[in-house]
């Protein structure tokens, strides 16, 4: 018996859409070039030739024409156990994802947590392998974004730079008022002797925290004691770590704030296993309103960063920048939401 092949069927072509559009190949070939001296109208028939061919662009050849690449990365310049552990990371990836692809962006996910990995893949986009870089988690001294912003590659920072006057465009939550709402919190509960876990202090996250907690306590006439304040790295056992630091150094404490949920679990486990009762004898209040926050015994207190937002803002930015706007900053509110823990 004699099988017969299947008729491949034919990959429609940019002749197809502009047949069905009615307009000539060269409008279409405007139009996925960016829409230049296009009319709307003219716009719109491609665009819906597009969706009822199911014609695909080649990216290649567009990449040859336009001398882009029609991608982005994400790029985390932290160790690649941190993507793991750290919730945020993953929403935030999801979230810049999904606003990408309303525009048939591809996102490339770079991890470079080493020096020699930041070297690595900054050469790797300086060649102009994606149109632009959405950058996370930027410590002092890591000279990723200026060696990008030398090579005129766009990025977009998830959080304030160390140095404010770099001119990097960046997309933060308010880190500061953040945290005096949470402490502010505390205080309102009756707590006085209120700790803290700060974030690394090389970091604009950790230091805005610091300074919020810092600025309350002065305003509530309580001078912030250094015995109160231990440093952590946004991981769970540095939570743990610091935690026990502290009852060791005030055992007195009654109410802890901790820069990060991913450190409040840690730090809720040294406190139980120090007996201490939560929130009887000691309330916590965390910073991120991650899965982590939600996941902890007793569910977490916590200040909600709005991670789609923040996605969302960093992909318009950066869209931006890559067609050649000046680049600018979005601070973003946070909210206070309180469960068991405090």
């Amino acid at each position: 018996m004699t099988m017969s092949n299947p008729v491949r069927r034919r990959r429609p072509t940019i002749h197809d859409v502009a047949r069905v559009a009615g307009v000539s190949r060269g409008t279409v070939s405007r139009v996925l070039q960016g829409g230049h001296h296009v009319s709307p109208a003219a716009a719109e028939a491609v665009n819906s030739a597009i969706r009822q061919t199911g014609y695909e662009v080649n990216r290649h050849a567009r990449s040859l024409i336009t001398g882009r690449s029609g991608s982005a990365a994400f790029l985390l310049t932290e160790p690649q156990e941190k993507f793991f552990e750290d919730p945020n990371f993953n929403v935030l990836l999801r979230g810049c994802t999904q606003a990408l692809a309303a525009h048939d962006i591809p996102l490339l996910l770079m991890i470079a947590g080493s020096r020699d990995e930041q070297r690595r893949i900054t050469r790797y986009i300086s060649a102009g392998h994606v149109d632009g870089v959405l950058l996370v988690s930027s410590h002092t001294g890591n000279p990723v974004a200026a060696q990008l912003a030398r090579a005129d590659i766009p990025v977009v920072a998830c959080g304030k730079p160390m140095a404010p006057a770099s001119g990097l465009a960046h997309v933060a939550a308010d880190d500061r008022d953040g945290a005096q709402r949470m402490v502010r919190h505390l205080l309102s509960l009756g707590r006085r002797r209120i700790a803290t876990v700060t974030g690394p202090l090389d970091t604009p996250g950790g230091v805005d925290r610091l300074a919020g907690y810092r600025d309350v306590l002065t305003e509530a006439g309580l001078p912030p004691d250094d015995t109160l304040i231990a440093t952590g790295d946004y991981s769970r056992d540095s939570g743990a770590t610091a935690t026990r630091e502290l009852l060791t150094r005030r055992p007195d404490l009654d109410a802890l704030f901790v820069a990060s949920d991913l450190m409040a679990h840690g730090a809720l486990a040294a406190l139980e296993q120090a007996g201490r009762r939560i929130p009887e004898d000691v309330a916590v209040g965390g910073f991120d309103d991650s899965t982590a926050a939600l996941a902890a015994r007793p569910a977490l207190t916590t200040i909600r960063q709005p991670w789609d937002r923040i996605s969302h803002e960093m992909v318009r930015v950066l869209l931006a920048q890559i067609g050649g706007e000046a680049t600018s900053a979005v601070i973003l509110p946070t909210e206070l939401i309180t469960r068991e823990s405090a």
